[in-house]
């Protein structure tokens, strides 16, 4: 079976191991912050979807005692204390409309914002329950509808306070609330007060289960979140030791490249050498093999303390396809490669060494396996910029589809393997874009680049 990771991470060459900042991988201790800060952001998002899902409650609330109101005043003939009700109302639309104005400039919600959310909405049901009968009201058991979203949403600390502050509400309103006298026209009490329980007891059932069932669909978006953020903060880290072991190779190499490399010149002024045609080829070759290792220990040894901009030109979208096709063409094939700029008008960008050799990776990725033929197609999606690299090889493993861009997945079995799709996600997740691969439906693979326009351009990092 054929290995569709690139051949160049697999063999220790070219940019495997590159900790440079340019290719958006961090630096050594990074992974420590990402890890230590994942679960940061994550909470804050599900708290603010929370606080939402709290102020859509209020709104329900809002207009179910409007509906209330207007039925036991208007429909039963029960006299009531339309005014301080309808202001308790006010009250409660006021809130809502000041809450909104406040999450608009607030970035994070705590879980103290939560609990006086929650204890404000007790005040507001305990006011509408002292004017209208007090423990007597058959709404009394939305209590427990705060007591529940208490649970779920604060902390063990913040629901105890919650539970002691509705718990004091009830008692004092089996000491001071308004009597509700119901007129003769509204028929039998006790019919009313079963069929006023019967409604409580159903608008509980419905707003527990509703609200409830959103708020733990955010709570299993946030543990989403984090476990990504986690797997992203471990493969850091794997990234930035494979960058230090890498930086110390490059050291070590350096003086046996040097050594060949004045060797080399030997021969090439050797007379007994140079007379020899063959030689000569054979010379020209290996120093063409010499040149691009040295230049990938340099590459190693900058990339491992280079800012972006020292390994970055400014150029556009059409000469920056040009040049890579033609230093891949000049590299490895001159016929395999066709491109397609379907990109329309073109924009200045930054051409920056790791974006391209990310590029490398996959080309030489389909060039193991489609030696006759690779398409390098450049779109434009909206703000996107979409490279899709397709060959004509076997196609992708069904496994590996679905592991596309985690570290390891290589079908060789060599030890180490399999790392170069890993890199490449690493750079396109950095830029903020994505990857892709997919088998064509007759014969090969494609794999997709989607790279934010706004991240490639002057004056923009990738970070």
């Amino acid at each position: 079976m054929l290995d569709r990771s690139p051949r160049i991470a697999d063999d220790n060459a070219d940019w495997t191991a590159r900790p440079s900042p340019a290719l958006g991988l961090p630096r050594l201790g990074d992974e420590v912050t990402a890890s230590e800060n994942a679960t940061v952001p994550a909470a804050d998002a599900t708290d603010r979807k929370n606080m939402s899902l709290l102020i859509q409650l209020r709104w329900t609330a809002v207009f179910g005692q409007i509906i209330t109101i207007a039925a036991v005043h208007l429909w039963l003939g029960t006299p009531l204390p339309v005014v301080p009700m309808a202001a308790v109302v006010l009250a409660l639309v006021a809130l809502n409309i000041a809450s909104l104005a406040w999450m608009r400039f607030r970035v994070a919600v705590s879980n103290r914002d939560l609990l006086v959310a929650l204890i404000l909405d007790v005040v507001a049901l305990t006011a509408q329950l002292y004017l209208s009968g007090g423990i007597t009201n058959p709404f009394i058991s939305l209590y427990l509808l705060q007591v529940t979203l208490g649970a779920v949403l604060l902390d063990s600390r913040s629901s105890w306070s919650l539970v002691a502050v509705v718990f004091t509400a009830f008692i004092w309103l089996t000491e001071s609330s308004r009597p509700l006298v119901l007129s003769q026209q509204a028929g039998d009490p006790v019919s009313l007060t079963v069929a006023g329980m019967l409604l409580g007891f159903a608008l509980n059932a419905v707003l527990l289960v509703v609200f409830v069932t959103r708020i733990h669909r955010n709570l299993r978006e946030r543990d989403a979140n984090l476990a990504a953020l986690r797997q992203h903060a471990a493969e850091q880290d794997h990234i930035v030791r494979m960058g230090l072991l890498a930086s110390g190779a490059a050291h070590e190499l350096g003086t046996p490249l040097a050594s060949v490399s004045v060797i080399l010149s030997d021969w090439r002024r050797m007379p007994a050498l140079t007379a020899n045609k063959e030689l000569v080829e054979d010379l020209t070759e290996m120093e063409t093999a010499l040149k691009r290792c040295q230049s990938i220990v340099t590459g190693i040894l900058v990339s491992a303390g280079e800012a972006r901009g020292e390994g970055s030109s400014p150029t556009t979208v059409a000469e920056f396809l040009s040049a890579l096709a033609e230093e891949w063409r000049n590299a490895r094939s001159r016929t395999t490669l066709h491109v397609v700029n379907a990109f329309g008008e073109d924009l200045p960008i930054v051409s920056d060494v790791t974006l391209k050799q990310a590029v490398f990776n996959v080309l030489d990725n389909a060039f193991e396996v489609s030696r006759y033929w690779i398409e390098l197609l450049a779109e434009r999606d909206g703000d996107n910029l979409v490279l899709s690299i397709s060959d004509r090889g076997p196609g992708f493993p069904k496994d590996m589809l679905t592991q596309i861009g985690k570290p390891y997945q290589s079908s060789k079995g060599r030890a180490g393997g399999g790392l170069g799709l890993f890199l490449v996600m690493n750079v396109v997740r950095k830029l903020g874009g994505a990857m892709t691969a997919e088998n064509l439906r007759n014969r090969g693979a494609k794999v997709k680049l989607v790279l934010p326009l706004a991240s490639l351009a002057i004056g923009n990092d990738f970070d």
